[in-house]
Formats: C-alpha cells, sequence, structure tokens
C-alpha cells in the first residue's frame, strides 16, 4: 500500500475534501497522470473530466471537474476546481 499524503479539493463555493490520501489520478491538460507520495513538485492546469483519488482507508472518490489547476508541494497536493 501506498504512503499516504495530505489532499485539500476546493471550489470557488467550498471545500470538498481536505485529509490523507494514498492516490491522486487527475485530468490534465496534456492526459490524464497520477499523483503518489512522494511527487515531484508540480504545477498543472486540468481539463473536464473526473478527478479520482482514494483515502487512506482505501475508500476510492470520483468527482467530475470542468477545469482547475493542482499544485504538488511538500507532500501536500492543493486541488482548485470548478
Amino acid at each position: 500500500m501506498s504512503k499516504p499524503f495530505h489532499l485539500n479539493i476546493s471550489s470557488p463555493a467550498k471545500e470538498i475534501y481536505d485529509g490523507e490520501v494514498t492516490s491522486i489520478t487527475l485530468p490534465g491538460s496534456a492526459g490524464s497522470f497520477n499523483i503518489l507520495a512522494g511527487h515531484a513538485p508540480i504545477v498543472s492546469s486540468l481539463k473536464q473530466g473526473t478527478l479520482r483519488y482514494t483515502t487512506s482507508e482505501g475508500k476510492e472518490q470520483s468527482i467530475d471537474i470542468q477545469d482547475g489547476f493542482v499544485e504538488m508541494s511538500n507532500g501536500i497536493a492543493s486541488i482548485c476546481i470548478s
């Protein structure tokens, strides 16, 4: 099992998720990509698609998004979506 790291997902209206996850799959503007613990720092735009993440308890979640961006830095993934 992958090591957990922190994820925060927000929209302009509210905070959607704030907690520990083991993986994130994102619809990047250049194609789908994954983030795991220890991922290099990154900032990327997101396109319409499905954002998926697995909580540290093993529960898989998904959110359909229109667009947004992700920043991974210092073991924390911050995602702003619309």
